[in-house]
Parts: structure tokens; sequence; C-alpha cells
């Protein structure tokens, strides 16, 4: 990365957040606090208004945006692709968002950008299922679950459990406090504090019916990042399954989430999960 590069990415890493540490910049970039703090002297003496010190941490004046910005082939077309992805896979204003940043991004494209950014995305295809109330349902799910964690209010579902619980029922009907959604494996997972277990649980959308947004309203946990969760480990038993090829390989087609290796005895496929 040469210099001019790394102090526009400088730029756009302080447009991001509120207050960068000059040794999370130097961590990201590989190189030392000294050439930060070089960088930053320098860009603020281009006229880019970056407040705060050494020690402290920096961010950029409220307001500022940088010019237009210039993008090679593969970055236009991961920007679009997920755009496609988002059109796809999130719910109706996302859709809209997803459709106006698009129409923008390939506006502000030169031609020859343009045109290569189109061959390589017309040879990637994002497939939904066929079941178009299906992929209703999951929109609008979707955007209630969104809508409620930005206004911290409750929502109540009815829910088919796989397993029937200790009452042998399969239907429930939940009350939670979501936190977050997962995309797991093509399911979208609702991660929420189930006021009937009084803990953190998890839901598929898919086994949901009947949600609806309450009027109760929750504290967000200060402690709790989604990105940075990870859920308690109670698995203290390793099954080791010896089949035939052809049935392992379907076995692991599935990408089954507890499967964690697999390798290949003489003529049988042995599965560890």
């Amino acid at each position: 990365m040469t210099k001019n590069d790394r102090m526009l990415a400088i730029i756009l890493e302080l447009q991001r957040k509120e207050l960068t540490r000059a040794e999370d910049l130097a961590a990201k970039f590989e190189i030392s606090k000294r050439t930060i703090y070089r960088d930053i002297q320098a860009l603020s003496e281009a006229g880019v208004p970056i407040m705060g010190s050494p020690g402290y941490g920096y961010s950029l004046m409220e307001g500022y945006f940088l010019p237009p910005v210039s993008f090679t082939v593969d970055e236009a077309v991961a920007l679009l692709v997920g755009t496609d992805f988002v059109k796809q896979k999130f719910d109706s204003n996302y859709v809209s968002y997803a459709s106006t940043a698009q129409g923008k991004l390939e506006g502000i494209l030169p031609k020859s950008i343009r045109d290569d950014a189109f061959l390589v995305r017309r040879s990637i295809r994002l497939l939904n299922p066929e079941n178009e109330q299906f992929v209703r349902e999951m929109s609008d799910y979707l955007q209630k679950i969104r809508i409620s964690i930005l206004e911290k209010k409750k929502v109540r579902f009815q829910y088919y459990k796989s397993i029937p619980g200790s009452d042998e029922e399969r239907n429930s009907i939940r009350t939670v406090s979501p936190l977050g959604i997962v995309l797991l494996n093509g399911n979208w997972v609702l991660s929420a504090i189930c006021d009937l277990r009084q803990e953190l649980r998890h839901f598929r959308l898919s086994r949901m019916c009947e949600l609806e947004i309450l009027t109760d309203t929750f504290t967000y946990p200060k402690d709790f990042d989604l990105h940075n969760f990870h859920p308690a480990d109670d698995r203290n038993i390793k099954v080791r399954i010896a089949t035939t090829n052809d049935i392992a390989r379907r076995m692991k087609e599935t990408n089954y989430y507890f499967i964690k290796a697999t390798d290949t005895l003489l003529s049988a496929g042995v599965m560890y999960i």
C-alpha cells in the first residue's frame, strides 16, 4: 500500500468511527504509531479537519465528506454483488435502499470499469427459494425485528420447536427482547433474551409465525456485542461416524453447523461431529 493509499484509508477509517486511537490504526495498517502520527499531521496540513491528539485518539470534524472515490473493477463488483445480496436477503426497505445505492454506484463508475464489472456480475447469480410466500414472510419478520431493535421494543411470536420440550409440546408463545439477527447457513436466526427462560436464546425465523412488535420496551445490554459473542459450548461428547464415501460426501454437503472435520479412511468415509 502506497503512502497516498494509506492516508486515504486512514480518512475512511476515521469516517467510520467516532474516535480512533493511533495504536489501532497502526495495527490495522501494520505500521508504527510514529508513522501514523506523521500521516495524521500530513492530512491536517492538507486541510483535512482531524481533531484529537496522541494518547487520546482522532476523529473527523462532523460534516466532513470525502470527494468521490475511485473504485477498481474488483471493488466495484464486490459492492454491486453486495447490493444484489441485500436485495434478495433483507426486508423491503433495504431492498429499496440497495437499489438506489446500486444506481448511484453505477452512475459514478467510469464506463470501462462499469462494463467490466457488468461482465463479472453477469457470471454470478444469487437464487432465492422458490416459495414466494416464505420469502415475503421472512422479509416482513426481518423488517419488524430490525425496527424492534432500533426502538428497543419487545416482540412476541409463536414458535415451533423441532424437538418437543419436557411438556411434550412443540409450539409455544415467546416474548423476547431482540438483540440481533444472524444469517447462519442460509437461515436467519434471532438472538434475544427470552422472557420465559430468562436468558439469551436463539430462534430461527423460519420456525416463527404471527410475529408482532409490542409496546413493552427493554434495555439493550451495554456489554453485549453480537459480532464478538460466542455461545457457551456445553458439548462434551465427540461422535465419530464411519460410513460409506457416498454418504460421507452427502453429510459434508449439508455444511451442518456441528460437523467439525471430515476425513477418509480406506474405503470408508469417517465423519467427526
